[in-house]
């Protein structure tokens, strides 16, 4: 097998040789970069190409795992290939884990209208067995046991008839001369009948065997596999023995010279291939094969939004914008200062719009200003429809919440993120905490310090996935692990975005003095408190949320200087006419804290 990487420089000669049919190679200079993705076979040479995603790439150096340069690791068969065993087996199992992903995003261009012309597909022409070229790749092993279930379906009814014939039929012989009897009616009943002895079949095994292969492969990998067997397969702990523990291979080896047709011993050759990941599989082509998905970027655009997006986006407002500018992700979920209680539907002024931008990059790369901007946008765009929507007020279906405060006249916040890939350094699939904050820092843009409630204050965070686990949970196309990562990652966006909120805001909960008509006091003291004060709850509109920034955020001692003396004024007017909560965090629910209305408005009338 020979591995490239997707846009790393290579010897032009070389990469023309694995990739014969790639007319779209443009050379500079003698070097010449692979802008796709997948697998490609080439038959004139016999070999194996898969191009990997060029996250696996460290933008510090161009390394693979941090310390291998790509020229040096283009053969993974050779012997002195400076790649370990564990190295090798996560690249044949990231070799899958693409090609499904591939498989998946070109069959939703079907019915989804996606881009399909960035994909490059051809199927081999496959023939026979032992004269032909020899696969050496997890995924041919794959494939091959795939193609052998979906070609061979009349050989299979046809073992199976006649495993099962005469089975279970009665042994008369046996019967009489040992089964009790009894005469009912004139004519003998036995109590006891004894059934014909089955041997062990060894088709019948090799059958079960084969079939809880294809099972393993679809849970695990996510391929459609069809498996109209009433066998009990062999799965979960026994099937980890057959393939971690080498049973599978002693087994094999054991019924191996029980057969003799072609296709039983075509089926032992695969299965055994399976369980040993060898080179010995034979699998015959006439032409090149090859699925490539060019621009992979848009690949992991659509894998992010089909796992944390909605399909469903009220009229009018969608990704592509009036303005011409398209936006990666956007979502309906909980608003970051209207806390849901527990069991609590989420629907009218506890949700808002979540703004998302898909990062395609190599390890380590940052974000530049030119998407930062974009984002900025994209929220701007977005507040603005959402007003229009609202003052019409002929499609407020469509909404059913608004992002501006006509009490305060605050805008509520606009979560806006930036989310990328990348691989750890242990190369797990597994989802340990779904999502990491990545360390660069949060963009920010506003015209006013010390107001958040501001339509002008605009923050993008950026977050970091595990590219594998996204990448097999797209690849799976398993409906329910979509919708509950789904859900998951959601809710981690929310509370990573309410942590820097926090970490950069002190947040307050308002509620008015009996007596004072908290409306009234907003308009009177409004060039102290615009931008810092927004009602969050339609249905408790006395309660008020304060947001002051925190000096020590600030780079610029002057503004720092400028907020605490803002603060302290702004605190002891608030103090005169509210009573005052701080909150641990803005992600903290305010209606506990303070007296709730009812007891206010009853103590105002007393008075």
């Amino acid at each position: 097998m020979k591995l490239l990487i997707e846009e790393y420089d290579y010897s032009v000669e070389f990469v023309k040789k694995l990739l014969p049919d790639n007319d779209e190679l443009n050379p500079v200079g003698g070097k010449v970069r692979v802008n796709y993705v997948g697998y490609y076979y080439n038959a004139a040479e016999g070999e194996s190409v898969f191009i990997l995603p060029k996250v696996v790439l460290d933008e510090d150096n161009d390394k693979v795992f941090g310390n291998h340069r790509p020229e040096d690791i283009i053969d993974l068969g050779a012997n002195g290939s400076p790649l370990s065993k564990a190295e090798r087996k996560f690249i044949y199992e990231l070799a899958v884990w693409v090609y499904r992903a591939i498989a998946v995003y070109q069959h939703d261009c079907k019915t989804s209208g996606r881009d399909h012309t960035i994909i490059r597909h051809q199927n081999i022409v496959r023939q026979g067995r032992g004269r032909n070229r020899t696969a050496n790749t997890y995924l041919d092993i794959l494939l091959s046991l795939i193609d052998f279930a979906r070609q061979n379906r009349d050989w299979f009814t046809f073992i199976l008839k006649n495993i099962h014939s005469g089975f279970n039929k009665i042994n008369w012989t046996r019967t009489i001369a040992k089964s009790q009897m009894v005469i009912q009616d004139d004519a003998p009943i036995y109590l006891d009948p004894v059934n014909k002895k089955r041997m062990v079949n060894f088709d019948e095994e090799l059958l079960v065997i084969f079939f809880s292969i294809l099972n393993y492969i679809h849970n695990e990998y996510g391929f459609p596999v069809e498996l109209n067997v009433n066998y009990d397969l062999i799965t979960g702990k026994k099937f980890e023995q057959y393939l971690n523990k080498g049973l599978g291979i002693r087994r094999l080896r054991q019924i191996k010279y029980k057969y003799f047709s072609d296709k039983a011993l075509e089926l032992w050759d695969l299965c055994f291939a399976f369980f040993e990941q060898s080179k010995q599989i034979s699998i015959a082509s006439q032409m090149n094969e090859f699925l490539l998905a060019k621009n992979f970027n848009i690949v992991f655009e659509v894998m992010i939004d089909e796992l944390i997006g909605d399909r469903t986006l009220p009229d009018r407002l969608n990704k592509k914008q009036e303005d011409g500018k398209e936006v990666d992700h956007l979502f309906l979920w909980d608003s970051l200062t209207r806390v849901r209680r527990e069991n609590e539907e989420m629907k009218g002024n506890l949700r808002t719009y979540y703004i998302g931008d898909s990062k395609y990059y190599k390890q380590k790369n940052r974000v530049g200003t030119e998407s930062v901007a974009k984002q900025f946008t994209y929220a701007r765009n977005v507040i603005q429809w959402n007003l229009n929507q609202n003052d019409s007020k002929k499609d407020w279906s469509e909404t059913d919440f608004c992002l501006r405060d006509d009490i305060t006249e605050g805008y509520n916040v606009i979560p806006n993120f930036f989310i990328s890939g990348t691989i750890p350094s242990n190369l797990s699939y597994q989802d340990n905490i779904g999502i990491t904050s990545k360390k660069a820092k949060t963009f920010s843009s506003r015209h006013f310090i010390n107001r958040l409630f501001d339509r002008d204050t605009l923050l993008v965070t950026h977050y970091d996935v595990n590219f594998l686990f996204v990448l097999s949970l797209y690849a799976r196309d398993n409906a329910s692990q979509k919708k509950q990562w789904c859900t998951k990652v959601r809710n981690i966006f929310r509370d990573k975005i309410r942590e820097e909120l926090s970490r950069r805001y002190q947040f307050n909960a308002l509620r008015a003095f009996p007596g004072i008509d908290s409306k009234e006091w907003i308009k009177e003291h409004f060039a102290d408190v615009i931008g810092k004060v927004f009602v969050p709850y339609s249905d408790d509109k006395e309660l008020i949320i304060l947001a002051l920034s925190k000096p020590d955020i600030e780079e610029n001692a002057k503004d720092s200087a400028k907020i605490e003396a803002e603060n302290a004024r702004v605190l002891a007017l608030v103090d005169s006419a509210f009573y005052r909560e701080p909150l641990p965090d803005v992600g903290t629910d305010p209606r506990p804290l303070l007296p709730p209305a009812t007891t206010v408005t009853a103590r105002s009338s007393l008075r």
